[in-house]
């Protein structure tokens, strides 16, 4: 990815915030990359960055084995911002002391009253007192020479140090999370005013960056994409086509677990896209092949196999390709290795591979440096229908896993129909904090009276979660009214459904989805 001149470089050194800094960073408007600590010297000043942050890690910074830097890295002449173990390692590595906290008292984890001094560069934009987020049991014992102390709280006397000369600042606290109220101005006034930003980075110049990039990688060659229907290959497709038009070929494989009109939605979009657009029908095969499987990771199994089958089949009769596209997105990236070569092609439904012996030569990944949000948003710029590129979460194995216990067509059409009703009922009442719902069609069957008969059907389940990060949630605050909506359409409209429940579990210890 060419991003032009204005790249910042993250070291990460195991931190479970790593993606937020990025996120954050590019909030500002600056392109950046999240690389593993190990990275070469010469990859470091080759990539040019901007400036640098380390990240913050798990580590004890003076531990033989914990991760380290090359110390060159200090001479580059480029601000460097240290966070939490980078903090820490910043101290260690030019002669400060870092120890373990010597006491309890001294361990900070979570919100963290700090005082700052904002006669300082790094902290000049807020106010001399707010609330960070500790997750610190080391602490720094002395700062190395040059630095002088500029934030602290109870428990740590440096919260905050910096070296005005040489561009180097540190922060014990995380200033990328929400928790840390000043810390989006932290991080802006380091990248803007310190290191001199000019936070020109647009998914406008992305899209133009990569479609250049593609266009000329691919020449005269041809590309084959499997294209699940999700927002992320769709936004793949999208971008190939307009790079290479009828050079890509799309295979869409509707396995017939995706929610209702959904496939016909997928085909409708693409036929306006001047790409080879193949659509293979194979309902009926992967309902044969689920007939009398209920236990969940056998479903996945099983969808994922013969996904590549169909898949594989399709491939050969188009023949030689040169590209296989893939809807990689940056997470993925950072979470299999931090940038690797990806030799292995992504998995596909969490359970397996494309096969490895279709006849193409290299792989191409568009969406690599994007996060979700970016992804959505790179769709619009490309002229994605909205109903497309916001569309929610939705598991590789579709309602197969959203069927609780043996699949059928009649229980699939079932939940289609259900899942449509609360989640257009939920979009009409504009529910806020609603970030993913759907329903579940459970393998509980009830007493209940419908008319003057008395029936013994299926109960549906509602699923509705608030969440930032999909890694924790809790259950969604829904209007009584429109749950009483909900449930009156469905058991009206619905057959097969006498009884319904709402979800109310957090994660943990649940998760987002039942199976």
């Amino acid at each position: 990815m060419d991003a032009g001149t204005e790249k910042v470089l993250i070291l990460d050194f195991g931190s479970q915030y790593n993606q937020l800094i990025a996120r954050r960073v590019r909030e500002i408007g600056i392109y950046c990359e999240v690389k593993p600590f190990s990275m070469a010297f010469d990859e470091i000043t080759s990539f040019g960055p901007l400036a640098i942050i380390l990240s913050g890690g798990p580590s004890s910074v003076y531990d033989e084995k914990s991760p380290k830097i090359d110390p060159r890295l200090f001479s580059m002449g480029v601000p460097v911002l240290g966070i939490c173990y980078g903090a820490q390692l910043m101290a260690y590595t030019l002669g400060g002391k870092v120890v373990p906290a010597d006491s309890l008292a001294n361990r900070e984890y979570g919100r963290t009253e700090t005082e700052f001094d904002t006669g300082s560069a790094l902290f000049r934009n807020i106010t001399p007192r707010s609330i960070t987020w500790m997750s610190h049991g080391d602490s720094v014992e002395r700062i190395p020479d040059g630095f002088k102390a500029i934030a602290h709280s109870a428990g740590c006397p440096f919260a905050g140090f910096e070296d005005t000369k040489r561009n180097f600042y540190a922060v014990q606290f995380h200033p990328e999370v929400k928790h840390s109220e000043k810390g989006f101005e932290i991080l802006r006034t380091f990248l803007i005013d310190i290191a001199g930003a000019k936070a020109q980075w647009s998914m406008a110049n992305y899209k133009q960056t990569a479609i250049d990039s593609i266009r000329s990688k691919v020449g005269d060659g041809k590309a084959l994409l499997a294209l699940s229907g999700g927002v992320d290959s769709s936004v793949a497709a999208a971008l190939m086509s307009q790079a290479i038009g009828e050079k890509l070929t799309c295979v869409f494989v509707d396995h017939g677990l995706m929610r209702k009109d959904e496939g016909d939605q997928v085909e409708e979009i693409f036929s306006h896209y001047p790409v080879r657009f193949i659509r293979v029908n194979a309902q009926k095969l992967f309902l044969e092949k689920l007939a009398g499987v209920s236990e969940p990771e056998h479903k996945r199994k099983i969808i994922g196999e013969e996904f590549i089958r169909v898949f594989e089949k399709e491939a050969k009769k188009i023949g030689k390709v040169d590209f296989l596209v893939q809807g990689t997105i940056y997470p993925d990236v950072i979470e299999s290795g931090l940038g690797s070569n990806a030799a292995v092609i992504k998995s596909h439904h969490n359970v397996g591979g494309l096969p490895d012996y279709v006849d193409f030569k290299e792989i191409i990944e568009p969406l690599r440096f994007l996060f979700k949000d970016e992804v959505r948003q790179l769709g619009r710029e490309l002229g994605l229908p909205e109903y497309l590129v916001s569309r929610q979460p939705f598991p590789g194995p579709g309602l197969a896993i959203r069927v609780i216990g043996d699949i059928t067509e009649e229980k699939l059409a079932v939940l289609r129909e259900a899942d449509w009703i609360f989640r257009t009922e939920i979009e009409n009442a504009k529910v806020t904090d609603a970030n993913q719902y759907f329903a579940v069609l459970t393998n509980t069957r009830s007493v209940g009276v419908m008319g003057d008969g008395r029936t013994y059907e299926y109960t549906l389940a509602l699923r509705c979660v608030s969440t930032t990060d999909f890694m924790t949630a809790t259950f969604t605050r829904i209007p009584y009214e429109v749950l009483e909506k909900v449930s009156h359409r469905i058991v009206n409209e619905v057959p097969h459904i006498n009884r319904v429940v709402y979800d109310i579990t957090a994660k943990p210890p649940a998760t987002v989805e039942w199976e």
